[in-house]
């Protein structure tokens, strides 16, 4: 039987039901929103998304769900700080559409990184984490390089367990701890320095969601193709999307690599 809106909206509505808070749905966006009932903090679920997932894994999927939008309500009710807590701040990496700000008006604390991405921060809380705002740096005196300076820190501290896959002569490597801060690797410049110092090609980096990172020891124009189906294959069974793009690491820069093919064609690759 077809899953519908209506139908997997009645299904959200019989996990999540609780007396402190609040479901509605608005059939015009498609989009079902649980919230607080007195604060009106809460999430908003987009059901088409929703639908695709359940299609595809069932009940796991929504488990999945009902565990994530319980844990984020209570964050959300709760008061936290930064000061005292300097270990748990790390950055997160957010697709360049990602709000700036939270529903309630919050502006959010971030850093330009790619065409692609930004770099948000956030305070671990163990199951999950909060996004910090500037009203959090304002209330504790803190400024954005400060922010910048620990997370980058204890970003370098987060172990990294590399699985390595040879496809056509091309060696990939993958990570996905699933600790909510794999592709936040992508900032940890002493591994990417050490990957392009041990790569016998190009050192191309994907982070198609928040969840896994993958680099690839790029020796062959087949490499190429293979790191844009994986990524693209990863971008879409994301829970948070980054990006379908690749990056190429150069000089301690990155380039997507859509951009690096116009100026180095297929054609001239080969030839090499």
């Amino acid at each position: 039987m077809k899953m519908t809106s209506i139908k997997m909206k009645k299904k959200l509505e019989e996990r999540l039901a609780r007396d402190e808070w609040k479901a509605t749905f608005n059939r015009d966006k498609d989009t079902f929103r649980i919230e607080w009932a007195e604060s009106g903090k809460g999430i908003t679920i987009t059901l088409p998304n929703v639908i695709s997932k359940y299609q595809a894994r069932g009940e796991e999927a929504l488990d999945e769900l009902e565990d994530h939008v319980t844990e984020a309500l209570r964050v959300m009710e709760e008061d936290h700080h930064l000061t005292g807590k300097e270990q748990y701040i790390f950055p997160v990496i957010r697709a360049a559409s990602f709000p700036t700000e939270t529903e309630q008006g919050k502006k959010l604390v971030y850093t330009d990184h790619t065409a692609e991405t930004r770099i948000y921060y956030a305070i671990d809380l163990g199951k999950s984490y909060q996004l910090i705002d500037e009203d959090m740096l304002k209330k504790e005196k803190w400024d954005l390089d400060r922010i910048r300076e620990i997370s980058g820190f204890n970003v370098r501290s987060l172990k990294t367990n590399l699985k390595k896959d040879t496809v056509y002569g091309n060696d990939f490597y993958f990570h996905s701890a699933r600790d909510g801060y794999d592709a936040s690797r992508i900032l940890n410049e002493a591994l990417l320095e050490q990957l392009k110092a041990e790569a016998k090609g190009e050192l191309a980096i994907s982070i198609p969601h928040q969840d896994v990172i993958i680099f690839a020891d790029v020796q062959n124009p087949e490499g190429y193709d293979i790191l844009a189906q994986l990524a693209m294959k990863f971008f879409a069974e994301g829970t948070v999307p980054v990006t379908s793009l690749s990056f190429l690491y150069e000089d301690k820069q990155l380039e997507p690599i859509f951009i690096l093919a116009q100026k180095k064609p297929k054609k001239d690759r080969k030839e090499e």
